[in-house]
Formats: structure tokens, sequence, C-alpha cells
């Protein structure tokens, strides 16, 4: 644990020296706010008066999911720059090189939820939810922050190229596009919507959703966990495996 907390330092310094990357993660989904509530959201029916309340969680999640392309992209120049080969000359766990990664993650990604939040609650954002509903909120960020963290590792290991690195999360960040974060499912043609309602996306989207108007979660929420718990275990298993392979 001490290892891990040096290494986190490390990490945190890295990021606080350029904090430009916290803004620009934080820019683009910022920008899909203003430009879903001001734009499309007088076109957009979703059953609800506040469509900011609506599309939070969506947004939400795409900052996440933009965020952690910047960990493969420090872990890629990590051991391009054989630091890694210094570290593991140390007496210190080699897993915790990782996890020093993964846990600015979850750092810096929380920082860009923080901020985003307060520029929806300028925007208009409200919601009842009490104390356990944020605390419920909070987790399922946090879990899906830490497996798509543990995904962004494999591609930082093993990629050739820095954009190589990154570019796997551009995916990531589109998927809450085919989902219920901006328009509901049921509006969706047949396979689009047979799609949307069974990926991770919508699940977390619904949970949280609920959470924040403090309404019965149901599923959603199992669903949800189960999703990025699922994603982290074989994410973890596939970022260690590659992790071996490289120090061996």
């Amino acid at each position: 644990m001490n290892d891990i907390r040096v290494m986190l330092g490390r990490s945190m310094r890295h990021v606080t020296r350029s904090l430009d990357t916290i803004i620009t993660v934080t820019i683009m989904p910022i920008a899909f706010l203003l430009l879903f509530r001001y734009v499309f959201g007088g076109a957009i029916q979703t059953g609800t008066d506040n469509y900011t309340n609506y599309l939070m969680p969506g947004v939400l999640l795409i900052a996440i999911a933009s965020g952690i392309s910047y960990t493969a992209f420090r872990l890629f120049m990590d051991m391009k720059s054989g630091i890694f080969e210094r570290f593991h000359s140390m007496p210190i766990a080699r897993s915790s090189v990782l996890w020093g990664h993964v846990l600015t993650s979850l750092v810096s990604n929380a920082i860009s939820v923080v901020v985003i939040m307060l520029v929806g609650l300028i925007m208009g954002f409200r919601s009842s939810a009490g104390v356990l509903a944020w605390l419920g909120v909070a987790g399922i960020l946090a879990l899906f922050t830490l497996a798509l963290t543990w995904l962004a590792v494999i591609p930082g290991l093993t990629a050739s190229t820095p954009d190589g690195a990154s570019a796997f999360s551009y995916p990531l960040v589109f998927l809450p596009f085919v989902s219920s974060a901006f328009v509901p499912t049921g509006t969706m043609p047949g396979p689009v919507r047979v799609f949307a309602e069974n990926q991770p996306v919508t699940a977390i989207v619904n949970a949280i959703r609920s959470l924040f108007e403090q309404q019965p979660v149901g599923n959603d929420i199992w669903i949800a966990l189960a999703w990025c718990a699922g994603i982290l275990v074989v994410a973890y298993g596939f970022a260690m495996a590659a992790y071996r392979r490289k120090i061996a």
C-alpha cells in the first residue's frame, strides 16, 4: 500500500503540472451538454420537464470515457521512457506502478465529474437525491471509472504508438449516443433499439438517473453493477497478463 501511495503521488504530480489534460477532458462533455440542452433539447421528447437532468448521467459517462485515454497515454510514455525498468530494480511491489496510474485516473476523473456537475447546476440541473442516493451515484461512477481504466491499461502496455494507446477510447466515448443517455430507447428503430437496451451504458445511465430523481432503481442498478464488475475483472486479468509479458 505504501508503494501504491508513492506511485499515486508521482502520477498526480504529472497531472497537476499539466492541468490541460483535465481541462481538455471536461470541455467536450460540457460542449455536448450545451449542444443537446440548448440546440437539440427543444426537439427531443423525453417525458421530463428538465432535459438537463435527463442528460447529466450520460454526459458524466462521456467525460469518464474520454478521461481514461490519458491513462493509456501516460502509461505508454512511461513504458517507452524506460522508467519501468528503473522501478523494477527497486524493492517495490511491481503492481504498484500500474495501480498508481489507475488511482490517478480515478482522482482526475472525479475532478472532471465535479466540474461538469457544477456547470450542470448553472444550466438548471437539480436533484432530489438524499445522501445514500448520492453515495450510490458516486459508487457507480467510481466502479465504472475503475473498469474503463483497467481496460485502458491494456493498450497503454501493448500499443506501438501514442495515438494507438489513446485512440481505443473513441468508441467508448460514442457508446452513450446509442443508449438512453440522450433520447428514450423506445424512439429508436428495431435493431438499434435492441442494441441500445442491452449494452452497459443504458443500464448505468438509467440507474444513475433514478438515483438522482430519488426513484426506485429496479433491476437497472444490479445490471449496471454486474456490467462494471464484469468489465473490471476481465480487463484486470488481461492487463496483468500483458504487464507480466512486458516485464518478463
